[in-house]
């Protein structure tokens, strides 16, 4: 379904302005977003769709999903705000980060892209551990291999489908396949290609030992650029179909989170941002590559050319008080539907009335398995230390707190990497919370800001394709003219809940082993 929201509001008749497109392709659906040379959003567009699951654990989805939405969102964006061809300046790409697109000598796509959420790869990461050794492979590309990573899938590909993998010419990530799609050319930037499982970070380039080791075609890699650099022009074919100007420029764009980044002015040492979405990711920006040298954490290129970032993820962030709500709240529910309001905001209201630390209730979000710092399938969600003192509000606000403790694991292990964050902006749907921002402020000791827009990554997108096209003499000029900060949060009582931290920090290794034999039951 596509949605427009609106006509431009700064246009003025008769004059001429400059603007930008910034696309993000994202997993759910396509966001184009129109940005002006003074830093405004003038209007945005998106193109809702599903991915596939053919199998458990399966998750894949036609590129041709991706390409649609381009070809419907932007004709519609023009024309709805009056907007000429020739004064696009600038395209930037965004989008979900590790997914496998594979094209043959004539540049068709040889299967639906298997997505960086798709589990089938677990094989092919021994192999991969065994092949270049897990030491080195993170001495090498500053990662462990994932199941998400796209190396793992190259390889199940051969195994598997050894006739769609004698027919690969190109593998490309799906922002970068649009990227062909408008341009012709086959590239990426290093901030996406970091996810791949195949990239040297620090160098910034391929790694020709994982490809030789792997038995992997450089031949069928693209061109690396920064994110910054022009990529290529709108060719004639993709000009005529799109109402774009042919020669218009599309930078080299950015993975989601890298993108984000730039979104929310994230440009420099000592700043970050943190989402609550479904997931939650902690992300902080680094000058130094710094590695993890246990896997924890990710070291990838930044947006920002010749630097870095790094970050934790949590996996049940939001999805922790989702699953709360759907389960337990259906009361809250129905008041919320009376009182036409969101009922997260009764829930918060709930909350608030408990202090920090829920009455000794300390919560674990591992529903689904966790990522930083454990890396555990197996782990699950507890509730430690229920008594009958406690009520619905005190397990809603535990799951907040044990949300932030979660995320703070991710902070700790990059502040033990001498990478640190003095001001953090937070994201994502959880951002809305004022109690929720106030326990993270808390729990990270550290300035909480929220920004005006919510965009994210088709935000930074259109500010990186403002750099490349000349329209911001730079990051910081763009970021200056784009982000603002809409209020901030400063911590106040941190102490409260460092105790019950402490607490939460000894629970995994306590029931570790417990997840393994409850799994095998």
């Amino acid at each position: 379904m596509l949605h427009l929201n609106g006509k431009n509001p700064n246009r003025k008749k008769g004059t001429a302005m400059n603007y930008l497109i910034g696309i993000d392709i994202g997993t759910s659906g396509t966001m184009v977003l129109l940005l002006d040379e003074t830093g405004k959003i003038v209007d945005t567009g998106s193109r809702a769709y599903e991915f596939e699951i053919p199998q458990n654990g399966w998750t894949e989805q036609d590129p041709a999903l991706w390409w649609n939405a381009i070809v419907s969102i932007i004709p519609e964006l023009l024309k709805n705000n009056q907007i000429k061809a020739e004064e696009i300046k600038g395209i930037g790409i965004a989008g979900q980060m590790h997914s496998l697109v594979m094209l043959d000598e004539n540049n068709e796509v040889l299967r639906k892209a298997i997505l960086w959420n798709d589990q089938r790869t677990a094989k092919q990461v021994d192999e991969i551990n065994q092949i270049v050794g897990a030491k080195r492979h993170i001495e090498l590309t500053s990662n462990p291999p994932l199941t998400g990573f796209t190396s793992p899938k190259i390889l199940w590909i051969r195994e598997n489908e050894p006739e769609t993998y004698a027919k690969c010419k190109h593998i490309l990530l799906p922002k970068d396949y649009i990227r062909f799609k408008l341009t012709g050319k086959y590239v990426s930037d290093v901030s996406d290609a970091s996810g791949m499982g195949l990239l040297n970070v620090r160098e910034r380039v391929w790694s020709q030992e994982i490809l030789e080791d792997l038995k992997i075609n450089p031949e069928w890699l693209p061109e690396l650029v920064e994110s910054v650099e022009i990529s290529g022009y709108v060719t004639e074919e993709a000009a005529n179909l799109i109402g774009l100007a042919a020669g218009t420029p599309v930078v080299g764009g950015a993975g989601d989170n890298a993108a984000a980044a730039i979104g929310v002015g994230v440009i420099k040492d000592k700043t970050g941002f943190t989402t609550v979405g479904t997931s939650g990711v902690v992300f902080v920006h680094s000058s130094q590559p710094q590695t993890d040298l246990k896997g924890r954490v990710h070291t990838f290129c930044s947006a920002v050319p010749n630097e870095w970032h790094l970050m934790g993820v949590t996996l049940s962030a939001g999805s922790s008080l989702q699953w709360f709500r759907n389960q337990f709240c259906v009361e809250e529910q129905k008041l919320a539907k009376e009182q036409g309001v969101d009922v997260y905001q009764i829930m918060d209201k709930m909350a608030e009335k408990i202090q920090p630390g829920s009455d000794h209730l300390i919560f674990l979000p591992y529903l689904n398995g966790e990522r930083t710092p454990h890396l555990d399938p197996d782990s699950r969600g507890v509730f430690f230390g229920l008594s009958s003192i406690h009520e619905k509000s005190h397990l809603i606000r535990s799951i907040l707190e044990g949300v932030a403790f979660s995320l703070n694991d991710c902070l700790s292990i990059l502040r033990d990497l001498d990478v640190d964050a003095e001001t953090m902006i937070i994201t994502g749907g959880g951002a809305s919370s004022p109690l929720w921002r106030e326990i993270i402020a808390n729990v990270f000791d550290c300035t909480m800001n929220r920004c005006e827009s919510n965009q994210g990554p088709s935000l930074g997108a259109a500010i990186l394709a403002g750099v490349g096209s000349g329209v911001f003499s730079n990051l910081e000029d763009g970021c200056e003219k784009v982000v603002k900060i809409k209020d901030s949060f400063e911590p106040h009582n941190q102490a409260d809940y460092a105790s019950y931290y402490e607490i939460y920090k000894n629970l995994y290794p306590a029931v570790k082993e417990q997840f393994v034999k409850l799994a095998e039951v």
